[in-house]
This record gives structure tokens, C-alpha cells and sequence, in this order.
């Protein structure tokens, strides 16, 4: 049996193979305060959990770098900003509703709540 072929030789994406994503993950915080520190430990969690291996995460703290909110149109923190895979998707909070969090960057899909069966 041969091994599967690597899409970057085949010059097919990743992801129209089946095979893993990368995601680029950019997280606004303001300080240490307990949302920024909450917001980082449960996205590490989530990341963890659902992309293993797949996956960087960039701390922007505002707090140091305040220009930096207009680039991805911060208004709030701690936001999460999803830039790979696109399109580019924001979560703002500190995480702690994991479901949320994952239909949010789009690693869950919706799911509509009905009448009990």
C-alpha cells in the first residue's frame, strides 16, 4: 500500500484532500487580567482538544501594543481572531463556553435545537 500523497507535492490544498488544516489563532488581551489569563488558558484547551499539532497562537496584549487593535478591528478584549483558515472569523470573550467557542471558529457547525424526540 502506498503512502497517502503530500499536498505539497501534489500541490493540492490540505483540506481538499481530507487532510489537517493549519490554523493561525491571534488572541487580543489586555494585561493579565483574569478574562486575558482565562481567555489564553482556554484556548490552549480548545486547541489542544481539537488541533492537536495544527495549529499557532499569537498574544497581542493591548495594553503594550494599543496601535495594533485597528489592524483586525478590535473593540472589545479578550477577542480571538482566526485568520488561517479563511475567512477569517473573530470569538470575542474569554472562551469558557466551548461550544460557543468552536461554532464560533467554525470547528463545530451549528447545530438547531428542536423539540425533544
Amino acid at each position: 500500500m502506498n503512502p497517502p500523497a503530500d499536498p505539497a507535492e501534489t500541490g493540492v490544498p490540505a483540506e481538499a484532500t481530507g487532510g489537517p488544516e493549519f490554523w493561525e489563532l491571534r488572541l487580543y488581551i489586555a494585561g493579565q487580567s483574569p478574562r486575558s489569563v482565562a481567555a489564553f488558558a482556554n484556548l490552549k484547551r480548545i486547541c489542544e482538544e481539537h488541533l492537536a499539532g495544527r495549529y499557532t497562537i499569537e498574544v497581542i496584549d493591548l495594553m503594550k501594543q494599543p496601535q495594533l487593535a485597528a489592524g483586525d478591528q478590535i473593540v472589545a478584549v479578550p477577542t480571538l481572531v482566526r485568520t488561517l483558515p479563511q475567512p477569517l472569523r473573530r470569538v470575542v470573550g474569554d472562551l469558557s463556553n466551548t461550544e460557543r467557542a468552536l461554532v464560533g471558529l467554525q470547528l463545530r457547525p451549528v447545530t438547531k435545537k428542536g423539540p425533544p424526540s
